[in-house]
């Protein structure tokens, strides 16, 4: 989502790169808009995240939308410019969608836990008991 918003801002400019007001506005407005098309399917016994600019489900899946996921994604997505930066994500998408999804999904304070796209979550460190 903040992707698609930060494109078509850029596109409704008419410039390359959008001021950092504008870009600090759309990322913003991106996390506060309404995610109810957003839910959970269960897909070969898994269940997943599903909604717009999601991967593509199986067609004849049932969607369950709404619930608490609407609620999780807005303050995901405000965790992320909070956590990250408003500029540090705009550069990220300047450079392309990779960049950006590598930022947000795998960088180092990234939401997946497989480290790179599909590769094995990290061992965790033991720590040591008192």
């Amino acid at each position: 989502q903040l992707e698609e918003q930060l494109r078509k801002a850029e596109g409704k400019t008419g410039r390359k790169a959008l001021s950092e007001s504008d870009y600090m506005e759309v990322l913003e407005r991106s996390c506060s808009q309404g995610w109810d098309s957003y839910g959970v399917l269960e897909l070969d016994g898994e269940k997943r995240l599903s909604g717009p600019g999601m991967l593509r489900q199986e067609p004849m899946s049932v969607m369950v939308t709404g619930g608490p996921w609407p609620t999780r994604l807005s303050k995901m997505c405000h965790g992320y410019v909070g956590e990250q930066g408003e500029a540090q994500i705009y550069r990220a998408h300047q450079r392309g969608p990779a960049a950006l999804r590598e930022l947000l999904c795998h960088g180092e304070k990234g939401a997946c836990t497989g480290g790179k796209a599909g590769g094995p979550a990290p061992a965790k460190a033991t720590q040591n008991e008192l």
